[in-house]
């Protein structure tokens, strides 16, 4: 005899309230028009009476059914014991305590009868009639847990976890042989192993009401996300663990030089940006440490301080990482940062790649390691996390395209806001030129398809509403300070020779295998600068794969983001090689309007990295799959023009030591509790040692100058470091050209004026190349000798001026 439904109650304890539940779905079924039924009751390990009510039931009629549990495993293991018992051709799940009628199973075969694959019962969908509502708190943390268990799991379901789902029996019986979850978490198993075969699930609005003895308890959301969390890092392919592994294991020997001894080694190109970037990790951890405001600081530029927000501290990794750089210091920090951040950033390119392009995981590894490894990202990783921590980057874009689908536009749109905001504290100019990259994208895919194009801009533009809405109020303060608060500026000027030359784009990086120094010669600004050199190889690559799979539209417009990235990044002018023509560039639309005047221009090449990386993960994954007999050959070509981009380790040396004057805390003795240290010359962006000083002594002292970008003149141009003075120009020129000036009377009044406004209590000069002409220009400033104390020249202001 075959069975039209199987009802399935698990059940724990439930001697009260048992009996009378199997009544009333006995009662339903035998009034209703479901054909033959069976009832199946799962006693799952129940220390009460609740298998002996079941018994007595089954014993009373052949059509109730017991199954049992040796112990309490959990309501999934119920569940499954109980669904895959069945025979039914519908298979119903429901509570014991029948917080939803039985009756409701009508409006839930009806669903099932239109097509739909399940039908599940939700509190949530209008026309959810709620009788008996729970405790205000309970019912808070349940639909809290609710909306992060969906948002995590299955976006799109209001309600998972309501007890009442009807299920095609056939296909019930196959996802529960699936599932793995004992916990709470099983209806969100299920419902994912549904959403992934494609099967279709309507989601029903029923009447509810909480019954007293409810075994649901506010942490199980917790349990249940906990459960998820695990279900997702058994559900990770081998495949997708090595790729991973293989980006980290990259990284790692990118910055290998740095992992020897993170506090007492350098990378040399960085020049003065690594002491930078670890005194930004520093003084971020100091802030959050003692609360302090995270947006401004005196401890470089005495008085007048650093708008942190104006200057990129990547707040969205500082702050995280406080804890590593408590207990390890900035070194530390900023290696796990940068080793990890371009790390991550290729496996986002990976995810988005895999996600959106191909489906083959070793054509898409090879793509996202190009778009993460590329010679102007490790060129940028000498110095600058903010442009290789980029892993926000991809989930923006995958975001935007899924706004263009319009399925759930406010879902989307307020994710979108949510990574922007975030992008936003780990670096603007990179999402500045993301959003640049992407705006190419979208002009070069809509002229392929017009029709896609048309269909996809309502939904977008609604999308990027709402993702405003949800970003400007939270970015508003911290923008405000950036662009208006103390120490803000209008601008940062790179010169007129910030683009990059058509060769750039085809020449070899210094740390690519195939590049040298002499082959970065005259063609960037310096060796964190190097935003294009892609080599010639890669970009005929680029070309012949364009070629060969033109009839896509993704292809159509991943080139013309590449070709329109690479002539924006020329500059608003720029000479044709070996000839003395000079064009104007496209850049010139956008030189010196706001937000542009600060890029430098250069860096759009960076845009084409990605580009080629998706490009070549469609060609490989095309040649993998086929049976052309060339495909040998393809291949070959693909490794010969990787080959000599490949990335060499950065330059790493012995650091400068600290002076035991400095790390032996020594010079607590010389300062007073309001006073600031002097170091000779004055701190600028070539010469910022004192940054290290500093984070050694644990930003114990304060000191004029620095390495940042502030204010100068009447205009606020943006410069990198302070504002001249006439003792620190002075103290500068010293130290560059090595020649003691005629110290007048008038420089004397200068200094002093300048050591009072610096409210300095000491000088401190390290051994350094030209300290005997600063010691002597010092003494003849101060009119008296420095003293030899800790490996330093020191001059205690309180013995005088």
């Amino acid at each position: 005899m075959s069975v039209d439904l199987s009802v399935v109650v698990p059940a724990y304890n439930e001697e009260r309230r048992l009996g009378p539940t199997l009544a009333a779905i006995r009662e339903h079924l035998e009034s209703s028009d479901h054909g033959e039924w069976e009832l199946i009751v799962v006693d799952d390990g129940s220390t009460d009476r609740t298998a002996e009510v079941a018994a007595e039931m089954a014993d009373d009629d052949p059509r109730v059914h017991l199954v049992s549990g040796d112990r309490n495993r959990g309501k999934g293991h119920a569940l499954r014991l109980g669904v895959l018992a069945s025979y039914g051709r519908l298979v119903l799940i429901t509570d014991a305590d029948l917080a939803a009628p039985i009756e409701e199973l009508d409006d839930l075969a009806k669903a099932l009868g239109e097509g739909h694959a399940a039908a599940i019962g939700s509190r949530a969908r209008p026309g959810a009639d709620i009788g008996t509502h729970q405790h205000r708190l309970r019912e808070f943390l349940g639909r809290t847990g609710n909306f992060l268990i969906r948002t995590v799991a299955v976006p799109g379901v209001r309600d998972t976890q309501c007890g009442f789902k009807l299920f095609d029996g056939d296909l019930a019986r196959e996802a529960f042989a699936e599932s793995r979850l004992r916990g709470w978490g099983i209806d969100v198993e299920i419902l994912q192993y549904f959403r992934r075969a494609g099967w279709p699930v309507a989601e029903v609005p029923v009447r509810w009401s909480h019954q007293e003895g409810s075994k649901v308890r506010p942490l199980d959301y917790v349990r249940v996300l906990a459960e998820l969390t695990l279900l997702k890092a058994r559900a990770v392919r081998r495949a997708d663990v090595l790729a991973a592994a293989f980006f980290l294991a990259l990284s790692f020997v990118l910055f290998s030089g740095r992992w020897v001894d993170p506090g007492g080694r350098y990378i040399p190109d960085s020049m003065q940006d690594q002491n930078q970037w670890e005194w930004f990790f520093a003084v971020t951890a100091d802030n959050v440490r003692h609360l302090h405001d995270p947006l401004f600081t005196t401890l470089q530029n005495f008085p007048d301080g650093v708008n942190l927000m104006a200057n990129t501290v990547m707040l969205g990794l500082s702050v995280p990482l406080a804890p590593v750089t408590w207990l390890f210091g900035p070194a530390v920090a900023l290696n796990v940062a940068m080793t990890g951040g371009l790390a991550a950033t290729a496996v986002a390119w990976y995810w988005l790649i895999l996600r959106r392009l191909v489906r083959h995981r070793g054509a898409a590894a090879v793509g996202a390691a190009l778009a993460a490894f590329a010679p102007p990202m490790v060129s940028h990783a000498n110095a600058h996390p903010n442009f290789i921590v980029l892993f926000m980057i991809p989930l923006i874009v995958d975001r935007a395209l899924r706004l263009c689908e319009g399925t759930r536009v406010v879902h989307d749109g307020v994710l979108l806001g949510l990574f922007v905001t975030y992008q936003i504290f780990l670096g603007e100019e990179p999402l500045l030129l993301a959003a640049l990259g992407m705006l190419l994208f979208a002009v070069g895919y809509a002229v392929a398809r017009p029709d896609l194009a048309h269909a996809a801009w309502r939904p977008l533009a609604k999308g990027i509403g709402i993702a405003l809405a949800v970003t400007v109020p939270l970015v508003a303060y911290p923008l405000w300070w950036q662009f208006f608060g103390a120490q803000s500026y209008k601008s940062v000027l790179h010169g007129d020779n910030a683009g990059n030359s058509p060769l750039a784009l085809i020449s070899f990086a210094e740390r690519s295998l195939a590049g040298s120094k002499e082959s970065v010669q005259g063609l960037a600004m310096n060796p964190t600068e190097e935003n294009a050199f892609f080599g010639w190889p890669l970009v005929a690559l680029s070309f012949a794969i364009v070629v060969r799979l033109w009839e896509r539209a993704v292809v159509k417009a991943l080139a013309f983001t590449a070709c329109g990235a690479a002539l924006l990044s020329l500059g608003p002018k720029f000479r044709i090689p070996l000839t003395d023509i000079v064009l104007p560039g496209p850049w010139k639309a956008l030189a010196g309007r706001p937000l542009f005047e600060s890029v430098i221009e250069s860096r759009v090449a960076m845009v084409c990295a990605p580009a080629f990386g998706m490009l070549l993960a469609l060609a490989l994954a095309r040649l993998l799959a086929s049976r052309w007999r060339g495909r040998r050959l393809g291949l070959a070509a693909v490794a010969l023009a990787l080959l000599p981009i490949v990335p060499a380790p950065l330059k790493a040396v012995d650091r400068i030591d600290v002076p035991p004057f400095i790390a032996d805390g020594t010079w607590r003795q010389y300062l007073g509790p309001d006073e600031t240290l002097v170091p000779v010359p004055v701190p600028d962006p070539a010469s910022a040692e004192a940054l290290h000083w500093q984070t050694t002594a644990d930003l114990g002292f304060r000191f004029p100058g620095g390495y940042f970008n502030g204010p100068w003149g009447p205009d606020r141009v943006g410069i990198y470091g302070p504002s001249p003075r006439n003792t620190s120009n002075l103290l500068h020129d010293v130290g560059e050209l090595g020649r003691v000036p005629k110290v007048t009377p008038a420089w004397r009044a200068a200094a002093r004026q300048d050591l009072e406004f610096w409210k300095a209590g000491l000088l401190v000069l390290a051994p350094q190349r030209h300290d005997t002409e600063l010691r002597a220009t010092v003494d003849a400033l101060l009119g008296r000798p420095g003293k030899w104390v800790g490996g330093v020249w020191i001059w205690d202001l309180h013995d005088g001026p």
